[in-house]
């Protein structure tokens, strides 16, 4: 990477500091970029803007996978959270995934500290209007008070501020969130550049006081007695934990909503975009689901002194009389003020099929999206996509291979799959059903599959690295001796991995392991790879078919309109999505085996380009 002494010149810029900003920031700066993050205000820096939590069923996995390659949201809702659970905990784990809530000012405030102490990262506040780009290449962005900020590579984490609109009821005002500016110009630059952008929708309903609310009387959820870390860098979470309560609507509010759905901007027409299907605002599942007497409700607090609450369950953008009648209606919040309402927003966001499996755009070089902007909704999405275009991003200065993470992998590896080869017409969200390999892509592994990743990236640190190195050879050691040692006439491995056997519930208290002095992510590390062992070996196998079409690489200049007896429909596709291998290009929808074999002979026809 180039020495950059000047204030305003930069090896890497990253526009955005949410989610996928802040760990796109932290991987670039680490592995040696010298980094300019620019947010709108760095008081927003993290900030969580819809529900003030961490993980849940698929979700918790890619956190896991953020931290097991060296990124900061693990750590973060560690130190953060308020109340940890772990969901699915009666199920097997490779649907296990913990979920915690976070006090949402502690953690913004955390994310903060780490980047201000990050050497070689600079914060600056300001907003980007334009991409100054010379043949294609990344030059510079420039802001709306006229500062231009030089550097050879850009990362775009603009969540919903791309010509954001936000509604509540009749009323529409520009912004990329509550009490913050759209960013119009930007939107317009990348148009220019020739990237098509698309239109969705998200939304979030009210908070309120808490003080108001009558929640004794409420259902309490409480958070587990022994609460699982995220990072695998935590040892423990020792402290008290907050509760949440359960409410439900009812047959008053669900005739309320009906009667005001001519005022609700999704069924008025003046929202026109595509919100998300998996979480749909309350007049959508009044709709949706007439039949139903009653939604679930869960008012969770969204800091450690219980301030404010969260009304997970009711997102609206319906007018504000509607939303203060609703709560009136509601167990619980009958006497609720509410802090600020709920409102749904429209943005801008670039169609994900024009990336690179770097997260690169095809059109402009060193030009890398991450987050919303690639269609994605959630925290740990975004999180996931920014710290591979952070380790990208950097890679690319440093001259190595892109980091690719397989669908065997990780599941930010489905998820960057997904979004190249599927396209979308709604906001994507993460679920365990994505990914086929999920026995493999366990919450508990996530370590053992990408932090020798991260160490080769630059990302891993020594500590981290000698940690990893400690738990591999205490599972190991664990393995062999039951391996080696007998009850019965089996070794205590077999009995392991028999359906039902105590075993698994008293191997801590064996003498001879008691004397090792393991840490339990190692005992269950090795329950579950006994458990599974059948299961595992059947899914490597077909891991292993898989990665035979997955290594075999398309030229990326291959005119399909040139390939003799192509479909029609496959060379349209094909055009359009340009798959990087032959794995990518069999996922995208409507193109066939036949199809496969037919650009395979084609390309062994014109001197094998086949990679």
């Amino acid at each position: 990477m180039s020495n950059r002494t000047k204030t305003n010149e930069f090896d890497c810029v990253v526009i955005g500091a949410g989610h996928a900003g802040v760990e796109a920031a932290h991987a670039a700066t680490r592995i040696g970029a010298k980094t300019c993050l620019i947010t709108i205000s760095k008081d927003t820096i993290a900030k969580m803007s819809c529900n003030p939590a961490i993980g849940g069923l698929a979700k918790g996995q890619i956190v896991r996978e953020v931290d097991a390659l060296g990124g900061l949201m693990g750590l973060a809702i560690d130190a953060t959270g308020i109340q940890f659970r772990l969901l699915n905990r009666s199920k097997g784990p490779a649907v296990q995934a913990p979920r915690a809530q976070a006090d949402k000012y502690k953690y913004k405030d955390y994310i903060r500290t780490q980047l201000e102490q990050t050497a070689n990262l600079t914060i600056v506040e300001a907003i980007v209007t334009q991409i100054v780009t010379e043949k294609n290449n990344v030059r510079a962005v420039r802001c709306r008070d006229g500062r231009i900020y030089n550097a050879p590579t850009v990362i775009l984490t603009t969540g919903t501020f791309l010509r954001g609109l936000m509604h509540i009821g009749t009323q529409q005002f520009a912004g990329g969130r509550l009490g913050e500016p759209a960013a119009n110009e930007l939107s317009d630059s990348l148009r220019q550049l020739g990237l098509e952008l698309g239109r969705l929708k998200t939304g979030t309903p009210a908070r309120l006081d808490a003080a108001t609310a009558d929640l004794d009387k409420l259902d309490v959820q409480l958070g587990d007695e022994r609460p699982v870390p995220f990072s695998f860098m935590t040892e423990r979470i020792d402290r008290p934990q907050v509760p949440c309560w359960i409410t439900y609507t009812n047959e008053k509010i669900h005739k309320l909503i009906r009667d005001n759905l001519h005022r609700a901007p999704l069924y008025s027409g003046q929202i026109t975009s595509t919100g998300p299907r998996y979480c749909p605002s309350i007049e959508t599942k009044i709709v949706r689901f007439a039949d139903k007497k009653r939604h679930q409700v869960f008012l969770e607090p969204e800091d450690e002194e219980k301030t404010t609450i969260y009304c997970n369950g009711i997102s609206t953008s319906l007018p504000k009389d509607v939303q203060e009648q609703m709560l009136k209606l509601l167990g619980g919040t009958e006497n609720a003020r509410i802090v600020h309402y709920g409102y749904a927003i429209e943005y801008d966001y670039c169609l994900p099929i024009q990336l690179k499996p770097n997260l690169e755009t095809r059109k402009v070089s060193g030009l890398f999206l991450a987050g919303q902007i690639n269609g994605t909704s959630g925290y740990e999405e975004a999180a996931g996509q920014g710290i591979v275009a952070g380790i990208n991003a950097a890679g690319k200065l440093q001259g190595k291979e892109p980091l690719i993470l397989g669908r065997d992998q990780a599941y930010i590896g489905v998820m960057i799959d997904d979004l190249l080869t599927k396209g979308l017409d709604e906001p994507y969200r993460m679920f365990t059903s994505r990914a086929e390999y999920r026995l493999l892509l366990r919450a508990d592994n996530a370590d053992r599959r990408l932090t020798q990743v991260g160490k080769s990236a630059g990302l891993v640190d020594e500590k981290r690295w000698a940690k990893f190195q400690k738990k591999i050879e205490n599972i190991n050691t664990l393995k062999s001796y039951l391996k080696n040692n007998r009850s019965g006439g089996i070794s205590l491995w077999d009995q392991l991995r028999q359906p039902g056997n105590i075993l698994a519930g008293t191997i801590a208290e064996n003498p001879d392991v008691k004397n090792m002095d393991l840490a339990e992510d190692v005992y269950q590390a090795v329950i579950i790879d006994a458990k599974y062992e059948g299961y595992l070996a059947k899914q490597e196998r077909l891991v292993a078919g898989f990665r035979a079409l997955e290594n075999k690489k398309i030229p990326a200049d291959l005119d399909y309109n040139s390939i003799a007896h192509l479909r029609a429909e496959a060379k349209e596709k094909l055009s359009v999505f340009r798959p990087s291998t032959f794995g990518q290009a069999s996922r995208i929808s409507g193109i066939t085996p036949a199809d496969i074999t037919v650009v395979q002979i084609h390309l062994k026809k014109n001197n094998d380009r086949v990679i």
